[in-house]
């Protein structure tokens, strides 16, 4: 639907409407990257869901498999996972009818991008929702 690497009042909007995000990648590590984004989403008052199918809870918080498994709808799914894995949670992003995809630095598939966009997902990709946040919100 929405390129939200051009349209910075729509990104704040989303930011700041958006409950739930799926963070698909979350790891267990507190010095890994994705972890300390979740705990800055959880801290500024959004309900964090990790997708990591290794993981069985993180912070004594559940993780789930899939993004098919959490249960509710999802409003922005957060990827941390390599590019090369983007076009499967695209289509898995799909299926649940998140309302965002957006995908953390470095991680971007043109191809990708563009099913989710031609699907009517609202898209950001190759940045930092964390970085984001603060500079729209913050």
């Amino acid at each position: 639907m929405v390129n939200l690497n051009r349209n910075d009042r729509i990104k704040r909007d989303i930011l700041k409407n958006s409950q739930i995000i799926a963070v698909v990648g979350h790891s267990e590590k507190p010095e890994r990257t994705s972890y300390q984004i979740a705990q800055f989403l959880r801290e500024v008052g959004y309900k964090v869901y990790s997708v990591n199918p290794i993981v069985k809870e993180i912070d004594t918080l559940p993780t789930y498999a899939t993004l098919q498994d959490i249960p509710e709808p999802v409003d922005i799914v957060n990827v941390f996972r390599r590019s090369e894995y983007l076009p499967e949670i695209v289509e898995a992003a799909i299926a649940i009818k998140t309302k965002t995809i957006w995908t953390q630095l470095g991680v971007r598939d043109w191809q990708s991008a563009n099913k989710a966009l031609d699907a009517g997902l609202n898209l950001a990709m190759d940045i930092c929702i964390k970085v984001e946040y603060l500079r729209l919100l913050g």
